[in-house]
């Protein structure tokens, strides 16, 4: 199963008192894929839900009609012991500290953007649920991301750790173009500005292993001044 497909199978619980929150998160979500959305609009009804459904994530509001998130996440904890992540009108540094201490995995402010909702959520998720590395296939070859190593050919032939965290960014947002500055963060970190040049030499080489021909590449595509596309093939 690929990554994107093991996440986006999890069952996700809502907890608002907003209907129009509740209904414009839940589109944000299943827009981008997620199966398994279950709503409720305050403290008992979600206890009674995570119960009925066995949640494994929440995203919660800390102000509820009868009860507050706080005391919700220590009831849901209790219950099982999936993440959570609070979204919510209360942005005060005291709020975000008490909802860390008592074992939130990220905090979010309204109003937010949703992409960064689906962000946070997919790497809650994906800390949370690691699936076991997959073999990835290509048009002309297949990548062992738990040996480090392209197949081709019935030849095994290593990655380097650049070409490693480059190929784990694309497959990660395979079928989506990930932009040059993205891949270059992957790669270098929180600074990569000045290596774009290095970015094109490692995209070489990388096409040299997975591609039959690297110069007519079908497999990891360039999009011209936007970025690269990892193809993966259906199983």
């Amino acid at each position: 199963m690929m990554e994107d497909d093991y996440l986006k199978n999890k069952r996700i619980l809502l907890v608002d008192d907003e209907q129009e929150l509740l209904d414009m998160v839940t589109t944000i979500l299943k827009d981008d894929g997620y199966r398994h959305i279950i709503v409720a609009k305050n403290f008992r009804q979600a206890i009674a839900l995570a119960k009925e459904h066995q949640p494994q994530m929440a995203v919660i509001d800390v102000m509820l009609p009868d009860g507050n998130g706080f005391e919700l996440l220590k009831q849901l904890k209790n219950d099982g012991d999936y993440p959570v992540l609070f979204l919510t009108a209360r942005g005060e540094d005291e709020d975000k500290l008490k909802g860390f201490a008592l074992g939130a995995d990220d905090y979010m402010v309204k109003p937010f953007l949703p992409q960064e909702l689906l962000f946070r959520v997919k790497a809650i998720l994906r800390r949370s649920y690691k699936s076991e590395n997959p073999l990835v296939k290509l048009k002309h070859s297949e990548i062992d991301f738990a040996r480090a190593e392209v197949i081709k050919d019935d030849c095994h032939i290593p990655l380097t750790a650049k070409e490693y965290e480059l190929l784990s960014a694309l497959y990660r947002n395979a079928g989506r173009i990930v932009t040059i500055d993205a891949l270059c963060e992957a790669a270098w970190g929180d600074n990569p500005f000045g290596y774009e040049n290095s970015l094109m030499a490692h995209i070489r080489r990388i096409r040299e292993k997975i591609e039959q021909n690297p110069s007519q590449p079908v497999s990891l595509v360039t999009f011209k001044g936007l970025g690269y596309k990892l193809i993966v093939e259906e199983r």
